[in-house]
C-alpha cells in the first residue's frame, strides 16, 4: 500500500559515501534474485527482500532485532534492550549531531521539515555529552 511521506522534506536524496555504496553494491549481488524483481511506484532494485519476494518493512527488521536480543539475552553475556528501526533512527540522529554535523545538513538527511523535530525529539544528550562538550571547547579544538 502507498504512503505518502509526512511532509514534502519525507522525499529527498541522501548523500552517502564511496563505502556505503560499495556496502549496497555488494549487498545487492549477493542477494537472491526473485522469480520477478518488484516495482513499486516505479522504483525497483530494493536492497532487501522478504521470503515472498516483496520489499522488506519495519515491521520484518523489528522481528529479526527482537530475535538477535533474545538470542544474545538467553547466552547470559548481559542485556540487550529492545531494538528496533526507529530506535536505530534516534541513534544515528544523535550521534551525528554529537559529530558536530551542521544541524541543517542533519535536518535534511532526517527528512525533517522543522529543526525542532532534529534537536527536540530525535538527538538525545545528556551530561556526559554536555561535559564532553565543555572539554572540547576549552581544549580549542
Amino acid at each position: 500500500r502507498k504512503s505518502a511521506p509526512k511532509t514534502n522534506s519525507g522525499v529527498r536524496q541522501v548523500p552517502m559515501t564511496p563505502v556505503v555504496a560499495e556496502c549496497f553494491r555488494r549487498i545487492m549481488k549477493a542477494r537472491i534474485k526473485p522469480k520477478a524483481e518488484p516495482v513499486i511506484d516505479g522504483y525497483a532494485g530494493f536492497l532487501f527482500l522478504d521470503k515472498d519476494g516483496c520489499p522488506m518493512v519495519a515491521m520484518h527488521w523489528e522481528k529479526y532485532f527482537r530475535h538477535i536480543c533474545e538470542k544474545y539475552n538467553g547466552k547470559g553475556g548481559g542485556r540487550i534492550l529492545k531494538v528496533t528501526p526507529h530506535i536505530c533512527r534516534h541513534t544515528y540522529c544523535s550521534k551525528m549531531a554529537a559529530s558536530h554535523m551542521n544541524p541543517k545538513t542533519l535536518q535534511y538527511i532526517m527528512g525533517h521539515s522543522d529543526i525542532s523535530v532534529t534537536l527536540n525529539t530525535y538527538t538525545h544528550f545528556g551530561f556526559e555529552e554536555a561535559s564532553q562538550e565543555i572539554h572540547r571547547l576549552a581544549s580549542g579544538e
